[in-house]
């Protein structure tokens, strides 16, 4: 077997591996809650129907629970010692999706209608400040209880500026010196997408005993590989095949989005007339495509995942943990382009 066919195999085993491990913390946690908002936090995880009959459906891949445990591992302790932190950065994930769906009125996600669709805009954002506040229980009892507290906080603060920025975006103009440019997008999919993919990777290492060079290489690391894998979720916005990303072909131009193959391709003649339409998604896709908007992201992506891979290099790390992160990595945003 290749190496490019040995990656997604590892990169599978290693999340299967992970959810395995991390999923009966999880559970746990989710018990705790009141029953109803503990049923609507199940729905989100893919455990359950409305009403609470159980079922199998898609819960996400468990990237950052990954991460967690990879983090503890690199450092050099046991998988277990990254649990806690697996369980809370899963739940302020969903947090941010359940919330995210919201403000983006998104009706569907993974193929089943999203919380506030299935349960109401009230009941959802309760469901939300359910996992918020689980999350934050969850590492106030755990092991360097501040200090967890403190990665998370840093991370939510930033979360919650990208996420702003991300909603301002739409109201910016395509054109002049009003418009999105790529360093402005670049600071947003770090502080929406990579604060808590690089909290993840810290907090394992943090819980796992790691020396605070350690952390804040892991962190940093993690930041990078958010940003190359919110540009490589915007490739797929545009191109992607339906059956893998579970939206519309060319769903992103469609609702006017401000991704970065896009921002890339924006001095193009013509194009900001054809973006502010919406309604000639296949001939802007191939004039941002001529125009080398798809090929500029997909650059900034291996730059992105070149800093990361910089990061990691600068401390010690145990090498199976990270011959592990190197595959899930090089996978998920290498994915399907």
């Amino acid at each position: 077997m290749t190496t490019a066919l040995k990656q997604p195999v590892q990169a599978a085993h290693v999340l299967d591996r992970c959810r395995v491990l991390v999923r009966p913390a999880l559970r746990a946690a989710v018990d705790r809650l009141h029953p109803w908002v503990g049923e609507m936090a199940a729905y989100s995880f893919g455990w359950c129907e409305v009403g609470g009959a159980p079922t199998v459906a898609s819960g996400g891949k468990g990237v950052r629970q990954a991460l967690a445990v990879l983090g503890a591992q690199a450092a050099g302790a046991s998988a277990r010692a990254g649990v806690p932190g697996a369980v809370a950065v899963e739940l302020l994930h969903t947090f941010s999706l359940t919330h995210d769906d919201i403000m983006d009125g998104d009706p569907a996600r993974r193929g089943r209608a999203t919380v506030w669709q299935a349960y109401g805009t009230g009941p959802a954002v309760l469901a939300g400040d359910a996992l918020f506040a689980l999350a934050v229980q969850t590492l106030a009892v755990a092991g360097q209880g501040p200090a967890a507290l403190r990665l998370v906080s840093r991370a939510l603060g930033d979360l919650v500026r990208g996420q702003a920025d991300d909603l301002l975006f739409a109201a910016r103009p395509w054109t002049g010196p009003g418009r999105v440019g790529p360093a402005e997008y670049r600071a947003m999919a770090e502080h929406k997408t990579g604060s808590l993919l690089g909290c993840a990777l810290a907090l394992g290492a943090l819980l796992g005993g790691a020396p605070a060079a350690v952390v804040d290489a892991l962190d940093r690391a993690g930041r990078h590989i958010g940003v190359a894998f919110q540009v490589v979720d915007d490739v797929l916005g545009v191109w992607g095949d339906p059956a893998v990303t579970g939206k519309p072909v060319h769903a992103d131009l469609r609702e006017r989005k401000k991704t970065f193959p896009v921002l890339a391709a924006l001095d193009t003649p013509g194009l900001a007339g054809l973006l502010e339409s919406g309604d000639r998604p296949e001939e802007t896709a191939a004039l941002i495509e001529a125009a080398g908007g798809r090929s500029a992201a997909l650059t900034e992506a291996r730059r992105q995942l070149a800093a990361a891979e910089a990061a990691l290099a600068e401390v010690p790390l145990e090498a199976s943990a990270v011959t592990d992160l190197r595959a899930l990595l090089d996978f998920l945003v290498r994915r399907d382009l």
